[in-house]
């Protein structure tokens, strides 16, 4: 169904920029931050990784396509008809830029030289990045409202 197919579309758009937007909130809140859990350094830019989403995994298409290939069996079709495609995340990876020195001698954290490793975060590259994702999700949200408003008018039709 090409109405569904959109919706997980334009649903995978959204669930992933929302992601990124949590991301880019989580380096922006630890910019200063000079100690982590983990190793006990700076903290490290993290960035989402997006990959393309053809709809083959999907179960509903899977066995679409299944049954589709068992009653078409002589005739040619185009498989990749019921196929929703759409975007994933497929990992959250540390940006691998080295750490920031400051000098800063009486910083806890300072080494025998006194500078401090600063996270390699920049405000103008995290908020240029927001921007980014920002528009990404508004452009979701009107191809939801356009699909909404064509399906409001096809059961208009119907009646």
């Amino acid at each position: 169904m090409a109405f569904m197919s959109s919706m997980n579309i334009v649903g995978s758009g959204l669930t992933a920029q929302q992601l990124r937007l949590d991301v880019i909130s989580e380096n922006i809140t630890n910019m200063n931050t000079t100690r982590t859990e983990n190793d006990g350094g700076a903290y490290r830019r993290k960035m989402v990784v997006f990959q393309e989403d053809d709809g083959r995994n999907d179960f509903r298409a899977a066995l679409a396509r299944a049954g589709r290939s068992a009653r078409l069996n002589s005739i040619a079709s185009n498989s990749d008809a019921d196929t929703a495609g759409g975007v994933q995340v497929t990992a959250i990876v540390e940006d691998p830029e080295p750490f920031k020195l400051v000098y800063d001698p009486t910083h806890p954290d300072a080494n025998e030289e006194g500078y401090v490793e600063m996270p390699n975060i920049t405000l103008v590259k995290e908020i240029t990045d927001a921007m980014a994702a920002t528009q990404a999700y508004s452009a979701n949200v009107t191809a939801f409202n356009v699909l909404k408003t064509v399906t409001a008018k096809a059961l208009e039709i119907g009646q």
